[in-house]
């Protein structure tokens, strides 16, 4: 079988971040305005009814490369009570090449109240959900027609999946951990299966991910909020994105970031490359602006540090946040 290099860059750049037979999570540049999307127990933090919409396309000008969209609701089922029941629901579709991964979460958190003054909380959460993984043979361009490993069609499948998280808040700082795709990837049997021949598995890996910030008060109107995400598939390399942004007037926060390899844990990665791995990601610009009081507009861009710098320009991601009913007379929510 021969493919044209032109439609095996962006998959030979995932492998070049896992080298696993698997797919990655995908992460969003703006993750740090609604972590729901790497934490179950964050569903409701907000304590309003809140709903975003993420856009994402990566690699621009790249075939093939990666296109995702995210829509995501979450609030308090007990608004006026106790507000210890956060649920919500998340919708994500990823485009990589020839293979697309659509999921639903439904995320539940029980939320804990720590203190009198209700201003820390310790929250729990489990999500579960379920995605389906599918392969177009036909988008896969072949030299040499006939080969049996390639299928003619489109072929997918359904995989069941749970999550965990636990998340702590104070007005100072937070920090969470969770663990997702615990039932998509590692071990098991190939996941496509035609005419008694089978792919390699494109679901999903085990992920874990960390993630923590503080609030700086530098002025009345100016705040900093520098934050952090750690990202294991505990198969190829560590991802860590340091990030910092300004929060200014309560309408307009800007900043930028670095993602990078972490060197936390010796693995063997020159069995699947020859060489070693790029550590530098991406640096990236952040921003975002209250519009109105309930919306809010987001954008991010990416500049890539690695070797697909001189084939692509970069990556673009916009998000639409809106806060539904009516709010709650609160301290303002930063993390």
């Amino acid at each position: 079988m021969k493919i044209p290099f032109k439609n095996l860059v962006p998959l030979l750049a995932l492998g070049m971040i896992s080298p696993v037979h698997a797919q990655q999570n995908i992460q969003f540049t703006q993750y740090v305005f609604n972590s729901m999307s790497v934490n179950p127990a964050y569903a409701g933090y907000k304590e309003e009814l809140f709903a975003q919409l993420g856009l994402r396309s990566q690699w621009v000008d790249l075939e093939g490369a990666p296109q995702t969209g995210v829509l995501s609701v979450d609030g308090l089922f007990d608004l006026y009570g106790a507000r210890r029941h956060g649920g919500g629901l998340q919708i994500m579709a990823d485009q990589l090449g020839p293979q697309t991964a659509t999921s639903a979460y439904l995320n539940y958190a029980f939320r804990l109240r720590l203190d009198r003054e209700d201003t820390q909380r310790l929250s729990f959460g489990v999500g579960a959900g379920v995605t389906q993984y599918s392969l177009d043979g036909r988008k896969i361009t072949v030299l040499d027609d006939g080969d049996y490993m390639l299928p003619s069609g489109k072929i997918s499948s359904f995989v069941p999946d749970i999550r965990f998280g636990i998340y702590y808040h104070n007005a100072a700082w937070y920090v969470g951990a969770s663990l997702l795709d615990l039932l998509s990837g590692g071990g098991g049997d190939n996941l496509f299966r035609w005419d008694h021949t089978t792919t390699d598995r494109i679901r999903r890996r085990r992920h874990l991910y960390i993630i923590g910030g503080v609030l700086v008060g530098l002025s009345e109107s100016v705040k900093l909020r520098p934050s952090l995400l750690y990202k294991d598939d505990f198969s190829g390399p560590p991802s860590l994105d340091l990030n910092a942004m300004a929060i200014l007037g309560e309408r307009l926060w800007l900043g930028g970031g670095i993602r990078t390899g972490v060197s936390a844990f010796r693995r063997d990665y020159r069995r699947f490359t020859g060489e070693r791995l790029s550590g530098m990601n991406s640096v990236s610009f952040v921003m975002q602006v209250f519009a109105t009081e309930r919306l809010r507009i987001g954008y991010s861009y990416d500049y890539m540090l690695s070797r697909l710098q001189g084939l692509q320009h970069g990556s673009h991601e916009l998000t639409l946040g809106v806060t539904l009913g009516r709010p709650l007379d609160r301290v303002k929510c930063y993390f």
